[in-house]
């Protein structure tokens, strides 16, 4: 059950900061890029920050209670952990940052008597095939779907089928492993190769079940949007909407632009967001940040994903709400009980561009770097790529190049800016023999 959030203290008012010492729990995977952005956050609230990892920290030692080691593929496990942890040094709130810790947050959360969404809805949301399954019940626009196993004969599974179709695995985000197929030929292609990257240790680890299957979707055309926002006791705020203006029609689904507002007219945005608070309603989130990805055709808007946690990346950085806090301030304030219905994302349009790994090889150098920063509407370039490090590109990779920020007048003139910033980057990687 839904435990009731205690009664806020008088004064509390819309954008104000965190009383002081509050205590959170930041679960920050060793894998993340957020983990920066989100202790800053903390820092700028006075809110003091407890970090939960699946490693132990390098302070650990020398700063009990700062830091504490979780199974974080474990979700009951991990909550336990934390529960234990809570009753040493008292929580205000559990925060995750990518889709498995969205699970141990809402388990941790519902043992610590927090306001929480039920464990299953963040499950939900991270396993592709539920997710599918819970929003037709409902009622929900959403690609037909089947579920292949890898043991399957993939010659036989392709047999009969209508395509365009794409297949991805059920449980890994960024658009890893998702292929596009056109024909029977293109779906065997596309399933060895999902089969094998689900076959890498690391994956098969995460969730060995989940390994063992293939979602293949309809393919639905048209334009795709990234939908930012919060939920408010069940209510839908929508922060942010993303126009994606590069087309993502395969055969791989790398994204590289998000400009915000959105170009699209006022009808169809509000579609987009019924749809998604309706999606959040099907598979039982409640509270805490969300991220939706849709897609428009000529019959509305298409529920592709939606995940109970914020913005991936390093994306989350065009995004400044009332004068000026974060993406990662909102979501804090609202853990710990302020009011945040009120905030508005800043007037000023903005945009990020993923750049994307164009082969695989080893990164040795970038060049072109302050040639594009001087690029008019250019906030920051960040390349978070490693040099001497192995580039994997998508489908198999789950990472970026790095990303560059922009903020102009007109949302046209942020998508310019970020392809002429990306059109001045050269990017040495030297690929194997």
């Amino acid at each position: 059950m839904r435990r009731r959030r205690p009664a806020r203290r008088a004064g509390r008012r819309p954008g104000r900061a965190a009383l002081p010492r509050a205590r959170v729990l930041l679960l920050l995977p060793t894998t993340t890029y957020r983990a920066h952005d989100f202790l800053q956050a903390a820092g700028r609230l006075g809110v003091e920050t407890v970090v939960g990892s699946e490693r132990t920290q390098a302070l650990q030692g020398i700063q009990p209670g700062r830091s504490v080691t979780l199974d974080l593929r474990d979700p009951e496990r991990a909550a336990g952990q934390i529960a234990a942890f809570a009753a040493r040094r008292s929580l205000n709130a559990v925060i995750p940052t990518d889709d498995e810790t969205a699970v141990v947050a809402a388990a941790a959360a519902a043992r610590l008597g927090l306001p929480h969404n039920p464990p299953e809805a963040p499950r939900a949301a991270r396993r592709k095939d539920e997710l599918r399954r819970l929003l037709h019940a409902a009622g929900v626009r959403t690609p037909r779907y089947d579920l292949v196993s890898v043991d399957d004969e993939p010659a036989a599974a392709a047999s009969g089928r209508s395509y365009p179709v794409v297949l991805k695995p059920t449980f890994l985000a960024g658009s890893r492993g998702v292929i596009r197929a056109d024909d029977a030929a293109q779906f065997v292609a596309a399933f060895h190769r999902i089969a094998a990257l689900l076959r890498q240790t690391e994956i098969e680890a995460r969730d060995k079940e989940a390994a063992r299957l293939v979602l293949v979707d309809e393919f639905i055309p048209g334009d795709e949007v990234a939908l930012e926002g919060i939920l408010l006791a069940g209510r839908l705020k929508v922060l942010a909407l993303f126009d994606k203006p590069d087309p993502l029609d395969g055969p791989f689904f790398e994204e590289t632009l998000y400009v915000t507002p959105s170009r699209l007219p006022a009808a169809i945005q509000e579609a987009l967001a019924a749809v998604t608070a309706s999606a959040a309603r099907a598979i039982g989130l409640r509270e805490g940040p969300i991220h939706a990805e849709l897609r428009i055709d000529d019959r509305g808007p298409w529920l592709i994903e939606i995940a109970a946690r914020s913005i991936g990346g390093l994306c989350s950085r065009t995004l400044s709400f009332g004068t000026g806090r974060s993406l990662e301030e909102v979501i804090l304030m609202h853990a710990l009980g302020d009011d945040v219905a009120a905030l508005r994302r800043e007037s000023r349009p903005a945009g990020v561009m993923m750049i994307p790994i164009p082969r695989a090889g080893v990164l040795r150098g970038v060049r072109g770097r302050a040639a594009a920063r001087r690029v008019p509407g250019i906030d920051d370039i960040t390349i978070s790529a490693t040099i001497g490090k192995p580039l994997v590109p998508l489908p198999e990779g789950s990472s970026y190049l790095g990303f560059i920020f922009a903020r102009a007048s007109s949302p046209a003139k942020v998508e310019a800016a970020l392809r002429a910033a990306h059109a001045r980057l050269a990017f040495d990687i030297e690929t194997p023999a």
